[in-house]
């Protein structure tokens, strides 16, 4: 007799397709950054989760992902990550230093429009990786297993895995720092987990994911 397929194991079934047509893209399409943020992840992460909920959980999308919709629980979201990103400002100031021997964050100031861009791109990029990897794959890992530190473990890795084809297709990241993203990567994602477990809400690790990535664009200007 056929065992039956768990929400779980259906759910990264569906997370293995969009791993594979995430590389494909990555490895053969070479987009603008734009591109790859603004059209290519809403497509490849969001759309076929978003179908999921609602045809197979028959869930509402907002609530299913809490997210928040008030001013003032999206102002407290905002605050409390905002502290969260200090800590990875710091941390990215100090690996500068250990790289260098030097305290460097940005090597130029960028332009206004270039700022605006770093800070809607870093967005972008946390609403769709968020949704996919923290309101989706954590929480169907944590529904089945009730434990935390195994759920967000595994779902860290999971992350980790879809950063795989971005971190080596990017040429501007080598050696130490191919090393460092890595491990920042999979920090994120353990962090980003035990917030949204905790907190139940998205929104303070979408707004983390954000504060993480704009870090990211800054120092590499």
């Amino acid at each position: 007799m056929k065992e039956k397929i768990t929400p779980t194991q259906r759910a990264l079934n569906l997370w293995a397709v969009i791993l594979i047509v995430w590389a494909f893209y990555r490895s053969y399409l070479k987009m603008p950054l734009w591109f790859d943020e603004f059209i290519a992840k809403p497509i490849v992460f969001v759309l076929p989760v978003f179908y999921y909920v609602k045809k197979i959980d028959k869930k509402k999308i907002f609530d299913y992902f809490r997210l928040k919709l008030s001013l003032r629980e999206i102002l407290n979201d905002f605050l409390y990550s905002l502290g969260i990103g200090l800590v990875f400002f710091v941390t990215a100031i100090l690996s500068s230093y250990f790289r260098s021997g030097k305290f460097i964050f940005m090597g130029k100031l960028p332009t206004i429009s270039g700022f605006i861009f770093i800070i809607i791109t870093a967005l972008a990029t946390g609403i769709t990786e968020e949704i996919l990897s923290r309101g989706f794959i954590l929480r169907k890992l944590y529904e089945e297993s009730k434990n935390v530190l195994s759920s967000i473990f595994f779902a860290s890795l999971l992350f980790f895995f879809l950063h795989v084809p971005i971190l080596f297709t990017n040429i501007k990241i080598t050696g130490n720092m191919l090393l460092m993203f890595m491990a920042t990567d999979m920090l994120l994602s353990m962090v980003n987990g035990l917030i949204f477990l905790q907190k139940r809400s998205l929104t303070i690790p979408i707004f983390i994911h954000a504060f993480y990535n704009i870090i990211i664009g800054l120092t590499f200007i």
